[in-house]
C-alpha cells in the first residue's frame, strides 16, 4: 500500500487545538452543519499560516458525514450534492473547460483502490467532443479520466505520467482522487477532504514522491481524499486515551494517577504509543473488515459529486441516464 497519504489541514489544526492554540495566526476557519454533514473550511492565508499548520497556502475543506456507514441512498445523494457545491466554489468553469480526473492508488489493494474506482464510475465525455461533437448535450463539459497505477506496477512516477497527459491535453483543471491514512479511527470512510493545493502521493506512509500541484503540472489541481486506513499505533493511542479517561474519572482529580496522566499531552501520548507499537508490530496499517463495501459506496458518492460539479444543471438521475 504505497500511495496512501495523510489527511489534510483539519487534523493539523486539531493538533494545535489540543495544545490549547485555538486562534492560529494566518489561518481562517469556518464551520457549519448541513443536513447531517459537518463542513469545515480551513483557509491558510499567509506564510505564517503555512508554518503553523505545515501546509501550503490554500483552501482545505472537510465534509464529516458520520452517517455514511448506514449506506442510506438519500444521505448518499445529500453528501454528493454538498461535495459538488464545495467543488463548485473552488473551480471557475466555463462551457469550454476541460477537466482531467486522476484516480491515484493501487486497484489490486482494496483500501488503496479508491481513485481507480471513482475513475471507473465518473462520467467521461471528452471523446464525444472529439469524435461526435454534433451529439454533445449542452449540459455536459469535456471530462477525461485516468487511473495511472502506482510506481511498483508501472515503474514510472505517477507525477511523470500525469505531467505527460497534461502537456498533451492541456486541461483547465486536474482533480486527483486518493485514499488517506487517518489520525483518528472514527474518520475511516466517513470524511471527505478537499484541497486546492494539490497532492503528494505516498506522503502518508513516508514516501516522498513528485507532487501533483499547480507548480509541477502548470494547471490548477484539486485533491479529494477519504481516509481508508489507520496505523496500528493510532488505534492503540485511541484505546489508551479512552482507558485513561475512564481511569482518571474513577480515580478522581486528587489522585496521583489522575495527575500523572493529565500531564501527558496528545503529542507525548502519540509518540509513546508509536514507539512501542512500531517496535513490536512494525508499520502495521489497518482498515475496516467491510472495506470492500465501504470503498464501493464511497466511490459512488465521490463520482456523483464530481459529475454534479463538472457538468451543468444536471441531477443524479440525469447522470445515471448518461452512464446507463
Amino acid at each position: 500500500m504505497k500511495n496512501i497519504r495523510t489527511d489534510l489541514a483539519l487534523e493539523a489544526r486539531e493538533v494545535l487545538q489540543e495544545q490549547n492554540q485555538f486562534h492560529i495566526p494566518g489561518v481562517k476557519v469556518d464551520e457549519e452543519e448541513k443536513e447531517g454533514v459537518k463542513i469545515s473550511r480551513v483557509h491558510i492565508m499567509s506564510p505564517l499560516g503555512e508554518e503553523n499548520l505545515g501546509k501550503p497556502q490554500g483552501n482545505y475543506i472537510t465534509l464529516e458525514a458520520m452517517d455514511i456507514k448506514y449506506r442510506d441512498p438519500e444521505y448518499q445523494e445529500t453528501v454528493s450534492t454538498l461535495l459538488a457545491q464545495e467543488l463548485g466554489k473552488l473551480m471557475n468553469l466555463n462551457d469550454n473547460s476541460v477537466i482531467l480526473v486522476v484516480g491515484l492508488g493501487n486497484w489490486n489493494i482494496t483500501p488503496d483502490s479508491l481513485g481507480p474506482k471513482v475513475v471507473d464510475r465518473v462520467l467521461v465525455t471528452r471523446h464525444i467532443f472529439e469524435y461526435i461533437p454534433e451529439q454533445v448535450d449542452e449540459r455536459i463539459r469535456s471530462v477525461c479520466a485516468v487511473a495511472p497505477g502506482v510506481l511498483g506496477i508501472t515503474g514510472i512516477e505517477t507525477g511523470e505520467i500525469i505531467m505527460g497527459i497534461v502537456q498533451r491535453l492541456k486541461p483547465d483543471f486536474v482533480i486527483a482522487i486518493d485514499a488517506l491514512a487517518s489520525r483518528k479511527t472514527d474518520r475511516i470512510g466517513t470524511t471527505i477532504q478537499i484541497a486546492d493545493t494539490g497532492i503528494n502521493p505516498g506522503s502518508g506512509i513516508g514516501n516522498k514522491r513528485m507532487g501533483l500541484n499547480r507548480d509541477t503540472l502548470g494547471v490548477p489541481t484539486i485533491a479529494i481524499g477519504v481516509p481508508t486506513v489507520v496505523y496500528a499505533h493510532t488505534i492503540g493511542r485511541d484505546c489508551i486515551q479512552l482507558m485513561m479517561d475512564e481511569f482518571t474519572n474513577q480515580a478522581g482529580p486528587g489522585s496521583s494517577f489522575y495527575q500523572m496522566f493529565k500531564q501527558m499531552d496528545e503529542e507525548q501520548l502519540d509518540a509513546m504509543v508509536q514507539q512501542v507499537v512500531s517496535r513490536s508490530m512494525g508499520d502495521l496499517v489497518v482498515t475496516r473488515k467491510e472495506t470492500d463495501l465501504m470503498m464501493d459506496y464511497i466511490a459512488d458518492i465521490l463520482a456523483d459529486g464530481l459529475d454534479l460539479a463538472l457538468h451543468k444543471n444536471m441531477t443524479i438521475e440525469d447522470i445515471n441516464h448518461f452512464l446507463n
